[in-house]
C-alpha cells in the first residue's frame, strides 16, 4: 500500500542523527564522550528538527574496535556511564520528542564475551557451537581462503580446542554461528532488554555477515576492476563468508518482535558490499523483514555526481522497500573533504550537499557535526587509535579523522568537548565552525541544516513522496517528488562552474541557495519549486 501523508508511519521518511558517543560530549573529564554528555546536549539535537537518534555502540567492551567488540549485550560500559544514565537518556530524549534507536551487532562478539569464553573451553560444551569453528586442513593451513575486512586471513588458531575460529573482522571479534538456534534466541533476547527500558528500535551492524556457507567453499577471485587494493580481503568475491540465503528468516523473527511492542519500532540494516543493493532489497522485501537499509552507496563515493546519484537511487523506485541514504558516518572520512572539488567554495557545496540530502526520497541519516559542515582532521600516525587505518597506513584513510570530538564552543578546552585530554585530538579547523559560533550566525550551516530540515517535514512530497529524475547530467542533477497531488521540482549544480537547467511553466520557487537566474544555475547552486498547476 502506498504511504499518504496521513498514513505515514513516524520513520517513513524520518531524519535520523547519529552520534558516535566518545566524541559527542565528555561529562566527567576522562577523555572519553558519554551518555551524560549526551543527554546535556539533547537540546541542541532537538532544535535541528530530527525524528531520532542513532547511538552507536555504548555496551561493555574490550575497546579493540570501539564497542563494535561486545562483551555484554545487556549492560553499558563504566567509560559511557550506567544503565541509570541509559534510563535518564530515553527519557529525555522521549520528552523533546526525539526516538532513540542503538545498535546490535550481531554478527560477532568481543573474544571477551562470556559466550565465546564458554566456546572456546572445549568442544563440548553448552555454547561450543555458538560460534564458527572449523578443524585445520590437513597441512595445519586454515579451514578455507576467507580474507578479514580489516586484512589478513579469517581464521586464527585457537589451541584450546585444537581448532580455526572464524572472524570477519579483527581476530579479537569471534564470529558468532547465525544458523545456530539457541544463539538466534540468545541475540533475540538481548533484543528484548533494550526494548523493554524503552527503545524505539535497532540499526543492524554489518548483519549480512550474520551467516556463513558451512561448507566452508573459498571464495573465487574477484576480476581486477582499477581500484586499489589494499587489503587482501578487496582480492575477493566474498561469495562464502557472508550473505547467506538464511539471514532474511531470521530477519522475520527479528521483525515478528518488534511488532510485538508498540510505539512502532523501528529496524534499519547497514549492509555493505559487492552485493549491497540486492541485499537491501532482500533483507527488507515482503512486508515482514526490516523496515530499511543502507548501504555505502555515498559513503565511499569518489564525488558527488548527478550520476552517481542517479545510479544509486534508481533502483529503489515505487516496488522496493523503503530506502535509507547517509553522506557521512563514523566509518567514512567527512564528505566535504571527500567530495569538495580543488578550488571550490566549502559553504556553498556543503550548502547544496545538505539541501540535497533533506531532498531525497528515503529515511535520510546526519552523522553528529555534519551539521556543522565538518571537514576530515588529519590525524597523524602516532595518534591513530583506528586499528583499520593503523593496519593498512598509509593507504587506507582512517577512520579517526571523522571521530574527532564534537566542537560545542570554539574557545573553551578542547572546544568545548570536556576537561580531559580527548581520546582523538580536537581538530583545529574545527575551532571556527563550533557550535556556539554557529548558533549566533543566522547565515551558518548550523542555522542552513535547521531550514532545510523544516522544509522538509513541511512538504510530505519531500518526506515521503515518490521521486522521478528528470535529468542528471554532468552538472545536474534534477528530480520530481510527488504525493497527494503535490508535486515538487528540485534542481542541483552539482559542479564548480556554471549550468543550464530549464524548469519550464507552472513552477512556484520556494528555495533557492547560490546564484540562480532564470535558467542559469551557478557553481552549487539550486531550487526547489513546487508545481502551482492542478
Amino acid at each position: 500500500m502506498t504511504e499518504t501523508a496521513n498514513t505515514r508511519r513516524w520513520w517513513h521518511g524520518a531524519t535520523i542523527y547519529q552520534i558516535y558517543p566518545r566524541s559527542f560530549a565528555d561529562s566527567n573529564g576522562d577523555g572519553i564522550g558519554d551518555l551524560p554528555g549526551i543527554t546535556a546536549h539533547l537540546d541542541h539535537v532537538a532544535s535541528l528538527g530530527v525524528d531520532a537518534i542513532w547511538l552507536s555502540p555504548f555496551f561493555t567492551s574490550p575497546m579493540k574496535d570501539f564497542g563494535y567488540d561486545v562483551a555484554n549485550y545487556c549492560d553499558v560500559d563504566p567509560i559511557f556511564g550506567t544503565l541509570a544514565d541509559f534510563d535518564a537518556l530515553i527519557a529525555r530524549a522521549h520528552a523533546l520528542n526525539i526516538r532513540i534507536i542503538i545498535d546490535q551487532v550481531w554478527s560477532h562478539t568481543s573474544d571477551e564475551h562470556p559466550w565465546f569464553v564458554e566456546s572456546r573451553s572445549s568442544r563440548t560444551n553448552s555454547k561450543a557451537d555458538w560460534y564458527v569453528w572449523a578443524d585445520a586442513k590437513p597441512d595445519g593451513s586454515p579451514p578455507s581462503n576467507w580474507q578479514s575486512v580489516f586484512g589478513g586471513p579469517a581464521w586464527t588458531w585457537d589451541a584450546r580446542r585444537g581448532q580455526y575460529y572464524l572472524h570477519n573482522f579483527l581476530k579479537e571479534q569471534p564470529q558468532l554461528h547465525g544458523h545456530n538456534a539457541e544463539l538466534q534466541e540468545a541475540l533475540l533476547d538481548t533484543a528484548r532488554f533494550w526494548l523493554d527500558r524503552g527503545v524505539d528500535g535497532f540499526r543492524l551492524d554489518a548483519i549480512n555477515f550474520a551467516m556463513h556457507d558451512p561448507e566452508l567453499r573459498d571464495n573465487p577471485p574477484m576480476p581486477r576492476n582499477g581500484k586499489t587494493r589494499t587489503r587482501p580481503f578487496d582480492f575477493q568475491r566474498k561469495l562464502y563468508n557472508q550473505s547467506h540465503p538464511d539471514i532474511p528468516g531470521f530477519l522475520e523473527r527479528v521483525r515478528l518482535l518488534l511488532d510485538g511492542y508498540d510505539g512502532d519500532r523501528f529496524t534499519v540494516a547497514e549492509i555493505g558490499g559487492d552485493d549491497a543493493t540486492r541485499e537491501m532489497k532482500l533483507f527488507c522485501g515482503g512486508g515482514n523483514r526490516l523496515n530499511t537499509a543502507y548501504g555505502f552507496d555515498f559513503l565511499y563515493a569518489p564525488e558527488l555526481s548527478p550520476r552517481i546519484l542517479r545510479d544509486a537511487i534508481e533502483p529503489w523506485d515505487e516496488g522496493s522497500p523503503w530506502p535509507s541514504w547517509a553522506f557521512e558516518n563514523h566509518d567514512a572520512p567527512r564528505a566535504v573533504s571527500r567530495w569538495l572539488p580543488e578550488g571550490a567554495d566549502t559553504d556553498a557545496f556543503g550548502r547544496v550537499k545538505m539541501l540535497l540530502l533533506a531532498c531525497l526520497r528515503g529515511n535520510i541519516f546526519l552523522y553528529n557535526g555534519e551539521e556543522l559542515g565538518l571537514p576530515q582532521v588529519d590525524i597523524a600516525f602516532e595518534d591513530l587509535q583506528d586499528p583499520e587505518a593503523i593496519a593498512n597506513w598509509p593507504l587506507t584513510l582512517s577512520r579517526d579523522g571523522a571521530r574527532t570530538p564534537m566542537p560545542w564552543v570554539a574557545d573553551a578546552e578542547n572546544l568545548g568537548f570536556g576537561a580531559g585530554k580527548p581520546w582523538l585530538p580536537a581538530g583545529a579547523t574545527h575551532r571556527p565552525l563550533a557550535v556556539d559560533r554557529q548558533e549566533v550566525d543566522t547565515h551558518s550551516l548550523l542555522n542552513f541544516t535547521r531550514h532545510v530540515l523544516r522544509l522538509r517535514n513541511a512538504h510530505p512530497a519531500l518526506r515521503s513522496g515518490s521521486m522521478t529524475i528528470v535529468e542528471a547530467s554532468d552538472a545536474i542533477l534534477a528530480f520530481e517528488r510527488e504525493l497527494d497531488g503535490q508535486r515538487m521540482l528540485c534542481v542541483f549544480n552539482l559542479s564548480n562552474a556554471p549550468a543550464q537547467f530549464s524548469t519550464g511553466a507552472g513552477w512556484r520557487t520556494i528555495e533557492t541557495i547560490g546564484d540562480v537566474d532564470g535558467d542559469r544555475f551557478g557553481p552549487f547552486a539550486a531550487c526547489v519549486a513546487i508545481c502551482y498547476e492542478a
